[in-house]
């Protein structure tokens, strides 16, 4: 039995061979490097200690996208959060319709997001088909340009959850396939209301499920710079200048040193709230 084992991990091992060099290769390793450029001086010949670390956070460019960065995972995490589970809800407890609907849901997943940045600046420009419709309701002239000024931030995490909700809608629903129907059922013949059940046995069966989504959010979260980037370009409005903004800014300059230093930074607060996140979630379904 316990040579069988060692086979079986042997055979695991192997099969998991290339994926692990490769990640080594093209992840950890240059990664590895990164972190250690963080600590040099520009030349790459000297160690510096921290002065990196307190030049890029006085830098009021990071502090701005910084902050904007944090402002939308707080404001577009819990709406995806929240929407996907209950149109997963909503979803799973239908009948016939259920492949419609999950088709229509996931559609957005698998439009380019060129393709959909254009269709939305078509909708939201000056000219384009919102105003035209308010003007149409209102008798009023609108000329307001939406992905700038006071609505860019709105529709920047509008556009991101439009875009992202059906990969979590799957990941949800691959959670409540799980769920026995054996326990729905006998919660049923105790009495319990539809609230009651969700409570009592979807909660507390999607944990991991839970924890999934949280850390695919908070780290797909990051790469709405390309909606940003193609609905308002390299200079959007204040509201929505990201941390991927200002790396590239600092990639024209060869800033080398600000960009190894700033993404130390957000790969450590990434993780570390990633597990602030999930440990809370973790604590609140159990008490």
């Amino acid at each position: 039995m316990k040579k069988r084992r060692r086979n079986q991990s042997l055979m695991a091992g192997l099969f998991l061979m290339p994926s692990l060099l490769g990640v080594a290769v093209f992840m950890a390793i240059p990664f590895g490097d990164v972190v250690l450029r963080s600590f040099l001086d520009p030349l790459g010949e000297k160690m510096v200690g921290t002065a990196n670390f307190r030049s890029v956070w006085k830098n009021e460019a990071f502090r701005l996208a910084a902050g904007n960065t944090l402002h939308f995972l707080a404001a577009a995490i819990p709406v995806l959060f929240g929407v996907s589970f209950i149109l997963a809800l909503l979803v799973y407890g239908t009948g016939k319709g259920k492949r419609m609907f999950k088709i229509s849901l996931v559609l957005p997943m698998v439009i380019p997001t060129a393709a959909m940045a254009l269709v939305w600046k078509i909708f939201l420009c000056p000219d384009g088909i919102l105003n035209q419709l308010l003007i149409g309701m209102t008798d009023k002239m609108w000329q307001i340009d939406w992905v700038y000024g006071e609505t860019a931030f709105s529709v920047l995490v509008f556009t991101y959850v439009w875009k992202n909700i059906g990969y979590y809608l799957l990941l949800w629903l691959a959670g409540m396939s799980a769920i026995p129907e054996s326990l729905y059922d006998a919660a049923k013949v105790d009495g319990a209301g539809s609230l009651a059940r969700i409570r009592f046995i979807t909660l507390p069966c999607l944990k991991g499920t839970m924890a999934l989504v949280l850390g695919f959010s908070v780290i797909h979260s990051f790469r709405v710079y390309r909606e940003a980037y193609l609905l308002a370009g390299s200079y959007p409005d204040q509201t929505i200048y990201l941390i991927p903004h200002l790396f590239s800014h600092w990639f024209l300059t060869l800033d080398v040193q600000k960009m190894c230093t700033a993404a130390v930074i957000l790969v450590a607060a990434g993780f570390g709230g990633t597990a602030v996140i999930v440990a809370g979630v973790t604590w609140v379904l159990r008490e």
